[in-house]
This record gives structure tokens, C-alpha cells and sequence, in this order.
């Protein structure tokens, strides 16, 4: 039997286990998405990324940022220390140009870029069209819902985290009934 946060047992529900067993679920869904998707991605793929997105147009660093950024679902964003000096690369490798607009530094490619981004392929290309990406919206949910859950455990009253313990019952049943139907 669990006690309460006053200290008065209730039948079947102990909250510091309750609370150990929403964490390491947190912490699987959150070690699962960093293994396979991660944050950081190879030189090659940063460069892949700029040669495709400027093939559609010119831009600067920051909007190219921001571009992988939401093509990826949030899974990766680059940093400005990996971006900026790949533009500098393919500048010097006579695949960019440069032009200022309004003090920013705006990125185009040469035709030799054009070729070179041909060939590129960008890192969310890499799942089929109509498939679902690996670590998408899916796990962006369950990420958020292990968040939810380990709020209540944290702040929540007795009362409280018993109705968030049914309605996480719940929801995992009826995960597994989608998941058992043809």
C-alpha cells in the first residue's frame, strides 16, 4: 500500500512508484528519439542540406537554419558554428555566391552548384514519400505526453495523479488495440 503526500495509505496506488515508473518511461522515449534521430548530424549532411535548400532559392544563413529545422520535424537543427562555415566552404569552392541585402548575406548558387546540388541528397529525404518519418509527430507526442505525466507526479495532487494514472492506462490500452488491428 502507498501513502499519500500527508501520509494516510491508500489501497493500491503508491505514488513514489508511480512517479519512478513515468520517468523511466520519459527517459526511454527520450534516449529512443536521441539514438536514432539525434541532434547532430555529419558534415556531409549539413552540406547536402544548403546545396538542396538553395537549389529552391537563395537565402541566408539563418533562414537556411530554420529551414532544416522544420524539414526534419524539429529533430535537427544546426548550429550557426556548422552552417556558416560550410557556406564559406562551398564559396570558396565556387559552388555559392554572395550578395548583401539589408547588412545580411544572402546565399546563391553558381552553376557549378547547381550540379553539385543535383546529386545532393537532403537528410529528411530519406524516408520514402507517403511513409511516416521515423521519430516524427509520434514520438514529438509521447514526448510531450511523458512531460504532462511527469508534471503531475511532480506537482500534482493525490487526487490529481489518480486520474492521470487511469487516463495513461487508458491511452495504453488503446494504443495496443490500434496496434492489434489489421
Amino acid at each position: 500500500m502507498g501513502t499519500t503526500h500527508s501520509g494516510e495509505s491508500r489501497k493500491g496506488f503508491d505514488p513514489s512508484a508511480t512517479v519512478d515508473a513515468m520517468w523511466e518511461a520519459f527517459e526511454q522515449v527520450r534516449s529512443g528519439i536521441k539514438k536514432e534521430v539525434g541532434t547532430r548530424m555529419g558534415r556531409g549532411d549539413v552540406r547536402s542540406a544548403i546545396l538542396v535548400l538553395l537549389a529552391e532559392q537563395p537565402r541566408h544563413g539563418y533562414q537556411l537554419i530554420r529551414e532544416i529545422e522544420v524539414r526534419t520535424d524539429g529533430r535537427w537543427k544546426p548550429s550557426a558554428g556548422s552552417v556558416y562555415p560550410t557556406l564559406q566552404m562551398l564559396a570558396d569552392e565556387g559552388l555559392v555566391t554572395v550578395a548583401t541585402d539589408e547588412d545580411r548575406k544572402i546565399y546563391s548558387l553558381t552553376a557549378e552548384g547547381k550540379e553539385a546540388a543535383d546529386v545532393a541528397s537532403a537528410p529528411w529525404q530519406d524516408t520514402p514519400a507517403g511513409e511516416p518519418r521515423p521519430y516524427g509527430p509520434l514520438a514529438k507526442a509521447g514526448f510531450d505526453l511523458a512531460q504532462a505525466a511527469a508534471e503531475a507526479a511532480r506537482s500534482g495532487s493525490s487526487a490529481q495523479q489518480e486520474q492521470v494514472v487511469e487516463v495513461l492506462t487508458t491511452a495504453r490500452r488503446r494504443i495496443y488495440s490500434i496496434l492489434a488491428q489489421d
